[in-house]
Parts: structure tokens; sequence; C-alpha cells
């Protein structure tokens, strides 16, 4: 979609050539993109919802879907509520967004001290008649950070940053099925969900009540074709036996470092897939994709790309486009660009030979007697040993050093090893990160867990010990 597109998201899906084509989210609950552009769930309404400040906190993907169709270019902002997220802190984000109306299906949701009242969605008669095709408000949409602690910020889009990267058609002739491991309601699987209702494509969600294994089942059903998640979760799908259900020809993962390790592993179980890692943030937006099947990014790619301006400072990553956030919501946020427009993403990145590597957060780094370990760089070394299904490395303290690097894994297979096959096991892990790393950032000790924590925005959960 062109930036300066003045149609609605509603209005966008109307003009589509396919309006048949459905939303998959499991135990029955599908609906045609033509039924949730016409449906009748907010006319009635629609005069008070004008110009107003909207929270979005559905239970169900598919009722956030509806609201999101048609609340774009009638309310001023709309926030979009991930299930994940406390609602302690929905108080505080409808303060912040003065909130003047909560829509949920939740009939146990209440907001105390905010002036808000309940909208109930509801599938009323679908229809075209009424709807409104042009668009007489451009809608503020705000998503929140996915932080493990405190309080989220409020990030502030519009359509058209959201959807800059977006071509409004399918450039394959061949038939698409979009699939998505994310909740719309967060950046990534937004972007999904706006690429399939701008291009008229099926989409096939998954549900957090259903495990890996139904839901790689139901979408070898429905023939995804395309599909996205975070390193994390594509872990999560290999180590499935159900991983062989679905046969995709596109696997995207974005969200954290993807490292050699799961990209091998991807291409190997999905030998015609094409394999491309992405980055992009809530904040920055989408900011490039790779598609050679190395982690890292050519050397090259950084200035050269005519849609987005990217620059390392202090060795992080800046970007500056039409694509990034405009900025926080409320007066005492901080800033979200520099004086020049670009963002701080907060990524690290370390220039060997022609390639860019993700080091990890600038906010994340393990202090070792004064010197930085980056878990994520460690990780990406264990998750190379062949029984290794995933890694998350973490500091516990030391009255010496202040941290110490240790770091707990997840084999591949459900059995766990016996004594002497462990200590094989934690031998040849520390072996390869001797060979790899600094002494400094070798892990002093290896735990094996039957699994890690990983968060509903599909990212592995980080805390300091």
């Amino acid at each position: 979609m062109p930036p300066n597109n003045p149609r609605s998201l509603c209005a966008s899906i109307l003009a589509a050539r396919n309006l048949s084509a459905c939303i998959d989210v499991g135990l029955g609950a599908r609906r045609s993109w033509g039924e949730l552009a016409g449906e009748a769930a907010f006319a009635v309404r629609r005069a008070e919802l004008q110009q107003s400040s909207v929270v979005v906190a559905t239970t169900g993907q598919l009722d956030a879907a509806a609201a999101l169709i048609q609340l774009d270019g009638t309310v001023r902002r709309m926030v979009l509520y991930p299930p994940d997220l406390s609602r302690e802190h929905l108080d505080y984000v409808a303060r912040l967004a003065d909130a003047e109306w909560i829509v949920t299906d939740d009939p146990d949701l209440e907001s105390s001290n905010c002036n808000i009242e309940r909208i109930v969605p509801r599938r009323g008669r679908s229809t075209n008649e009424g709807v409104d095709r042009g668009q007489k408000v451009e809608t503020e949409w705000i998503l929140l950070t996915s932080g493990t602690t405190g309080l989220p910020k409020l990030v502030k889009h519009t359509l058209a940053s959201l959807t800059g990267a977006i071509s409004p058609h399918n450039p394959s002739s061949v038939p698409v099925v979009w699939s998505t491991l994310y909740d719309i309601r967060r950046y990534g699987g937004l972007q999904i969900f706006l690429r399939a209702a701008l291009t008229g494509t099926p989409l096939v969600l998954s549900d957090a009540h259903e495990s890996i294994a139904e839901y790689l089942s139901r979408a070898g059903v429905d023939g995804i074709t395309h599909i996205s998640g975070t390193p994390s979760q594509w872990r999560r799908v290999l180590m499935s036996p159900s991983a062989n259900k679905i046969a995709p020809a596109y696997v995207r993962l974005s969200g954290e470092i993807a490292d050699q390790a799961i990209l091998n592993q991807l291409k190997s179980q999905y030998p015609e897939a094409r394999i491309a890692h992405a980055f992009a943030s809530t904040e920055a937006g989408v900011v490039l994709e790779v598609n050679d099947g190395v982690m890292g990014i050519p050397a090259n790619a950084i200035g050269h790309n005519p849609f987005v301006e990217m620059k390392l400072k202090d060795g992080t990553l800046r970007v500056r486009s039409s694509r990034t956030a405009s900025g926080y919501l409320g007066q005492d946020s901080p800033p979200l660009r520099d004086g020049e427009g670009f963002v701080d993403t907060g990524d690290v990145l370390e220039l060997r030979e022609d390639r860019y590597y993700f080091a990890g957060r600038r906010d994340g780094t393990i202090n070792v007697g004064g010197l930085k370990v980056h878990p994520e760089e460690v990780e990406a070394v264990i998750n190379r040993h062949p029984e290794v299904g995933m890694s998350l490395v973490r500091t516990r303290k030391s009255s010496i050093t202040g941290g110490l690097v240790v770091a707990d894994v997840v084999l591949k297979s459900p059995k766990q090893p016996g004594e002497d096959r462990t200590q094989a096991l934690q031998r040849e892990i520390l072996q390869i990160c001797r060979a790899e790393l600094a002494l400094y950032k070798v892990p002093v000790g290896i735990n094996f867990v039957s699994t890690l924590p990983v968060s509903q925005t599909g990212k592995l959960v980080r805390r300091h010990a």
C-alpha cells in the first residue's frame, strides 16, 4: 500500500479481488475477508465511535480482526491490547490513550478510574450496504511493546507506516496461503494479518489453547504456503513430531536473532522452501529481509536500501524510514527518534569481513568482571551442537566477577540422557564454546532442562538472575 493511500483498511479489503478467502483460527472459527469487511458488528454505534479513542481487548484473534477492519478510518485512535499483557496494565493504557471505549467480548473485563464503556463485538449480518468506503479520519494505531517487566510503552503508528513494506498485489502466480505463529495484536503478527488482508489471501492463525502439534496439523490441512514466526517458535516446531505436517514454500523468521543452526535446520526440514530472516521491530518497523540462508546481514545492505536508511552509531543499528513509528504516546515518554529522525533499535551489530552480525541487545549484556557478554552470541554457538534444540544463556551472580555465564539447554530428544551421556554432552558443548568464544564468554555451567520459557510474543523470556 503506498504511504499516501487514503483508503481505510475496510475499504482496501473490499477493493481486493478475493473476498471469499478466509481467516481460520481453529475450533471451526472461519470468516471470509468479505464478511469481516461487510460485517455490521459496529454499524449501530458508528456515529458514537466517530473520532473516539478505543482499546481493542478481545479474547480471540477473530474478533480482534473484525474490530481492526471495522474501526480503522472511523476512530481517531485504536489501541491493540494483546491477551498476554497483564490486565493490571489496562487502566494505565486506557488513561495514557485517553480511551473512551473498550471493545471486548470478555464479560469480566473492568477498568476503574476511567470513563470507559464496553462494546461487545457481535457477529451481525454481513452486508456491504452502508459501509463507508472512504476514510473520514486517519486512525492512529497504538501497539504495545512486549517487555516482560514494567509498564508497556505505547508506540504510535498509522496504517500507512504499518503497510509500507507490503505490496497490495500478490506477485506470485501460485496460490498463497499465509500463516503466522504470532498473535495479530503484536507487530510481527499484525504484519502478516495486514499482508493477507490487503492481498486477499487466506490466513491461518494459531490458537493459544491448542498445542503446536494441533496447530501444525490444521495448518497442513489448510495447505499453508507462507509462514512466519520467531526463531524460538521455530525451534519448538522442529522439536515437534508434527513438523512434517506442513510443506511451506516460504519460511520467515523475525523477532529474535536467527542463528545459523536454526536456518540450517529449517532448510533441512523444508528443503523446497525459501528460508528468510527479517529484521523488524514495533518502533523501527520493517527494516530488511535476508534471503541467502546465512545469518547476519551483508555489509552492502547497510546504507544501500532504497526504502530504509540504516547506519551504525555507537555500535547499534539506527533506522529512518516511512515505516518507523512516529513516537511514543504520552507527554512524559522519551523521544523515539533522534534529531535526524533515526530510531535507535538498541541492537548491537559487529562487522566481520563482509557481513554484519547481530551480537545481541545493548541492554541485555552480562557483565563478567567488567567485560560484556551478549547471551545471544553464546546461544548461537551452543545451538550448533546437533543434539541441542534450543538454549538460554543467563547470568549467575558472583561476588568476585559480578556475574558468571550459565546456560540452560533443551535437547531435541524428548528423553533425558543418562548421567554418563549428560556429562559427555556438557563436555562437547563446552568444547564448542571454547573453540569459538573468548574464555570469559564460555559458560561455567550447562544445565539440561525439559523446556524454556517462551512468551506469547514468541521470544525467549530473559530475566536477570
